[in-house]
């Protein structure tokens, strides 16, 4: 019913504005890309072309712009059927009312139908990689309808299983090995388990150990939740001295952690993701970007919540810039994030924070191609010459995405992803959201 599992063997991508975000954002114009076997083999101008070669697609660039696909480091894809049910609404009320009320009444093929909607969003608007933050898991159902979702739309994905918040019988060890077992039994797959437990912000220590070390059991890696309290004001030095403070754990938002907290981040080796979009409209606290980044600190990207904020990465990279000018020097008027740092996150820095940076996020021969072209030829971006990276991130919007590849695999040609049940989907996307009432909870409230 989903996208068709084949690789095109070979694919050149003729004559693009080509931008590569690694070692730093730089834009190539007429530029060629050629993908062998999923992977990018060459890129560079006037790539050698064999008309003879009947194993060769060639997709004319020359009014693209061809870039590596989005990384998104935070996103509950389970809530794609709730959209915008919790816009204006604080985080307490978020909280209690989509992860206490709604969240609880979800069935494995609510579970699923959310997944599979987000991670076609996802895909359509140009992020081939998501980091799915599923803190829904109530029953092994929920996590293999979740987990299916996520393989059935075609998408590079980091499924990381996380207790629900208000449901303490859920945390079942034994189903978190079950998970891991019977639907991860390869790190090859484009699907792949992390650990996202609720961590040591608000669970005793007692269970952040028991977490930690189950995470180590399995070979896992760990993504968490962080601010200042209520359970641990300092988060990370909690860990600390529990020897269990870990290399390539990736911690979300962090706005209330003092610059001492983010230093230890820093030198253990972890990342952090943000959502400007949200931690700005629930007030997490003042801009991450720029601290960050002074901290030197590995930052990506995320769209978080749906029901409150877009779900695209155009959004969350302009939302990155806009908030750091608030952040920069006040004396030269200068802010420590520009365009191109932003971009990264959404890219190379995004792929590293999730484990995945010697795979995707970036156009490095042999990296896997998860490769995205935006029209330069549209309204909004045209003339896109004058300075495309700050094109990309200002000006472009998920209707500018052409097409999409997944791991050399098309999953969106000529705008329009490739699914073949998309009215499908729609349809159950609906009964969901009318089965659960997230309308009328909130016009009641």
């Amino acid at each position: 019913m989903g996208i068709e599992r084949h690789h095109t063997p070979r694919l050149l991508l003729r004559g693009g504005l080509v931008i590569d975000t690694a070692p730093h954002p730089i834009a190539h114009p007429h530029t060629d890309v050629l993908v062998e076997e999923g992977r990018i083999a060459a890129v560079g101008p006037d790539l050698p072309l064999d008309d003879t070669d009947t194993g060769l697609e060639v997709i004319d660039a020359r009014t693209m712009v061809v870039l590596p696909g989005f990384v998104d480091t935070h996103r509950h894809l389970w809530q794609g059927v709730l959209r915008s049910a919790a816009v204006d609404e604080s985080l307490d009320r978020y909280l209690h009312r989509i992860l206490g009320d709604l969240g609880a009444r979800y069935t494995p093929a609510e579970v699923y139908t959310g997944n599979l909607l987000g991670a076609l969003e996802c895909l359509d608007s140009g992020v081939t990689t998501v980091q799915d933050f599923s803190h829904v898991q109530h029953t092994p159902e929920h996590t293999a309808a979740a987990v299916e979702a996520l393989t059935e739309a075609g998408t590079r994905a980091v499924f990381g299983y996380g207790y629900p918040v208000f449901d303490e019988a859920a945390r079942q060890a034994d189903w978190v090995r079950k998970a891991r077992t019977d639907h991860f039994p390869s790190r090859e797959a484009l699907v792949t388990m992390a650990l996202a437990p609720v961590g040591p912000s608000f669970t005793p220590p007692e269970a952040v150990r028991e977490d930690w070390l189950l995470a180590r059991e399995l070979g896992l890696p760990l993504a968490v939740h962080v601010q200042a309290g209520p359970v641990a004001q300092r988060p990370i030095a909690a860990l600390q001295e529990q020897g269990l403070l870990t290399a390539g754990t990736l911690y979300v938002h962090g706005n209330s952690l003092p610059d001492s907290e983010l230093r230890l981040i820093a030198e253990s080796g972890g990342a952090v993701a943000i959502t400007p979009a949200i931690e700005a409209s629930m007030r997490f606290g003042a801009p991450m970007a720029g601290r960050l980044r002074r901290a030197g600190i590995t930052t990506g990207l995320g769209a978080d919540a749906v029901t409150s904020a877009p779900g695209d990465m155009f959004s969350q990279m302009r939302a990155a810039l806009m908030s750091s000018h608030f952040d920069g020097d006040a004396a030269s008027g200068t802010s420590t994030i520009k365009a191109a740092d932003v971009l990264r996150m959404a890219t190379a820095e995004g792929a590293a924070a999730l484990g995945l940076g010697d795979e995707v996020g970036s156009l490095e021969i042999g990296k896997r191609a998860d490769l995205i072209l935006l029209r330069a030829d549209a309204l909004n971006l045209a003339p896109v010459t004058h300075d495309p990276i700050g094109a990309v991130v200002t000006a472009a919007h998920p209707g500018n995405v052409d097409t999409v590849l997944v791991d050399g695999r098309p999953v969106k040609r000529n705008g329009r992803l490739l699914y073949a049940d998309l009215g499908g989907v729609l349809t159950e996307a609906h009964r969901a959201a009318e089965r659960l009432g997230a309308s009328s909870a909130r016009s009641s409230s």
